[in-house]
């Protein structure tokens, strides 16, 4: 390829990341905004776990953290944790800060992954 050919291809690259970066944050307004009007607060008693909150959390509120973290990576972090203090789940506060701060991971649902684990392997 020629220098001319890589400018183009790097170009084009960078334009998809960026139109992939601004849908993922305006899906995540638009998610935040459905689950600020819906889930209010969601009830989970003293003590619970990661698995035992998930249990009873939202699958808007898991796919609004997945697309938080596809389009702000690391920077999602700050985010996830006000929301989930907000909605009074703060046993998911750890393990979703975990995920925003592992590189690589945005591209994996895996909040919506581990809610469908749960859903389909507990009791």
């Amino acid at each position: 390829m020629t220098p001319a050919e890589w400018s183009t291809y790097w170009e084009n690259l960078l334009w998809i990341a960026a139109i992939l970066v601004v849908s993922g944050l305006f899906l995540s307004l638009l998610l935040l905004g459905w689950v600020a009007w819906r889930v209010k607060k969601v009830y989970i008693p003293a003590g619970a776990s990661f698995v035992e909150a998930l249990k009873v959390t939202p699958l808007a509120v898991v796919l609004l953290l997945d697309v938080l973290d596809f389009s702000l990576d690391f920077f999602a972090a700050p985010f996830s944790w006000v929301i989930l203090g907000r909605l009074g789940l703060a046993p998911l506060r750890n393990v979703t800060l975990i995920e925003s701060l592992v590189p690589g991971t945005q591209f994996l649902p895996t909040m919506t992954l581990a809610w469908l684990a749960v859903r389909v392997f507990s009791r």
